[in-house]
């Protein structure tokens, strides 16, 4: 097997340990929190950022297999490690909740009401939305709005 070709793979291994930690904070943390009905297997699949995750793959295949010193890339990997797991801290895991899956003050429309609010997350089908106008958090089916 080629250098590259093991660079790849190892960085690949690496970036989704760290990011499945990650996604694991966030569910008790964000979506269990505002009872969003959602498996981890979904959030973990449909929040994932192609381009970060090749930078982190690219990034920790370079540190794994090229760099000469080990000292160096065990310090960043396990700095990025104990990162990921710091999402199981209630804090930590809501605010990446906040910052990856909810947007503020947006709003949406069906055919007889007018949503304005926070978008809680943003499923599949449909749309975890908290009402600021009626202080309730909704759940809205994507194919009924406008």
């Amino acid at each position: 097997m080629s250098k590259l070709v093991q660079a790849f793979l190892t960085g690949v291994f690496f970036t989704f340990f760290i990011d499945f930690f990650l996604f694991l904070g966030i569910k008790p943390n964000y979506i269990d929190l505002y009872e969003i009905d959602l498996y981890y297997n979904i959030l973990f699949a449909d929040n994932q950022n192609i381009y970060i995750y090749l930078f982190f793959t690219i990034l920790f295949g370079y540190i794994v297999t090229y760099l000469e010193s080990v000292k160096v890339g065990f310090i960043v990997i396990g700095t990025l490690f104990v990162l990921s797991l710091a999402t199981f801290i209630p804090f930590i895991g809501h605010s990446m909740g906040v910052l990856i899956l909810q947007t503020k003050n947006i709003s949406f429309h069906d055919s007889r009401h007018v949503y304005r609010g926070d978008m809680y997350y943003n499923g599949r089908r449909t749309i975890t939305f908290y009402d600021t106008d009626i202080k309730k958090i909704l759940t809205l089916q994507k194919k009924d709005l406008k």
